[in-house]
């Protein structure tokens, strides 16, 4: 019979550095959709202040607190990440375990937002996109979340399944980037 053996997303192809830009992957530990039931949602952010520190997220919106985040991911939709659901949204959401479906890469460094820009249809710049923000999007063909982590660092989320195509995608962007410094 054969034997399984895990391995993350990108074991053995990441990180990629280049003109002091680094992609790498990141572990996001537990990953649960939550989806407010019909009528709901007021209840379920008061559950999750109540247990995590955070407040379900309005649009295009990322709330952090101590390991606890949760992302914007569509309408009444969101990524908690870091932490398990709190029990009180047993009734009022609906809960799906995503963690072993997606991949997150970390792009961080000056040219970050210049390579992204090749590849996702958004202005990403600080003013338009500031530390926090969170969109659904496309990173070339694929659908992705980014999200900003501070002035130079994004977080992409992709299905795990095109982790690799997505870091494909990213390190051309950033090698080409790159060379023209």
């Amino acid at each position: 019979m054969a034997r399984l053996i895990a391995k993350a997303p990108l074991e053995g192809v990441a990180p990629v550095e280049a003109g002091e830009t680094r992609i790498s992957a990141s572990d996001l530990g537990r990953v649960t959709w939550v989806a407010p039931l019909a009528g709901k949602t007021r209840a379920v952010s008061a559950a999750l202040k109540a247990a995590l520190g955070v407040n379900f997220p309005g649009p295009n919106k990322a709330v952090a607190k101590g390991a606890a985040r949760i992302l914007w991911s569509g309408r009444e939709q969101a990524l908690l990440i870091g932490a398990p659901p709190p029990e009180a949204l047993a009734g009022i959401a609906a809960l799906t375990d995503q963690s072993d479906g997606l991949a997150a890469l970390r792009i961080e460094g000056p040219l970050a937002e210049a390579a992204l820009a090749r590849l996702v249809p958004l202005d990403l710049g600080a003013g338009a996109f500031g530390r926090g923000a969170t969109a659904r999007t496309m990173l070339g063909h694929m659908t992705c979340s980014v999200t900003r982590l501070g002035a130079q660092g994004y977080e992409v989320l992709v299905f795990r399944s095109m982790a690799r195509t997505a870091l494909h995608e990213l390190t051309r962007a950033l090698k080409a980037v790159a060379a023209r410094g």
